[in-house]
């Protein structure tokens, strides 16, 4: 019988509110690494339950599986470099954001029945430079 402390990859699935496949796969990239039973039933404990967590938080924070194994396995420079790399992305999305509200509340106010018609429009793209970068896309870090 597993205790409170040992959940099997169902409950502990349950737990965590993702599905058991996603456990195997964090498995099978090397993520996380049950316990096993003597039977050979995969055993998460608090630690690993907590792991598991923190992969949910961090890709929701954007990073890839990748990512989260090189900064898991990483020394401190290794880790530092990718969280500066992730946050430099996270800047560049944020200014792509801003600028498309800023184009997107000039065309609730814009009154020319053409988008072409309107000098505004037509230079927008041209006078900000955040929007002419968006047009090429970069590799994620």
């Amino acid at each position: 019988m597993t205790t409170v402390a040992e959940l099997r990859i169902g409950d502990a699935a349950a737990a965590l509110g993702i599905e058991a496949h996603v456990l195997r796969h964090w498995e099978s990239v090397g993520l996380l690494i049950p316990q096993r039973s003597p039977s050979g039933h995969r055993n998460y404990d608090e630690q690993t339950l907590a792991q598991a967590r923190m992969i949910r938080v961090l890709q929701r924070a954007g990073l890839s599986l990748d990512q989260i194994r090189r900064l898991a396995a990483g020394g401190r420079d290794d880790r530092l470099a990718l969280i500066d790399a992730k946050r430099a992305e996270v800047r560049e999305q944020l200014a792509l954001l801003r600028a498309t509200d800023r184009f997107l509340e000039h065309l609730a106010a814009c009154r020319h029945r053409i988008i072409a018609e309107c000098p505004d429009c037509a230079q927008f793209t041209a006078r900000d430079r955040v929007f002419a970068r968006s047009r090429t896309t970069r590799p994620p870090v």
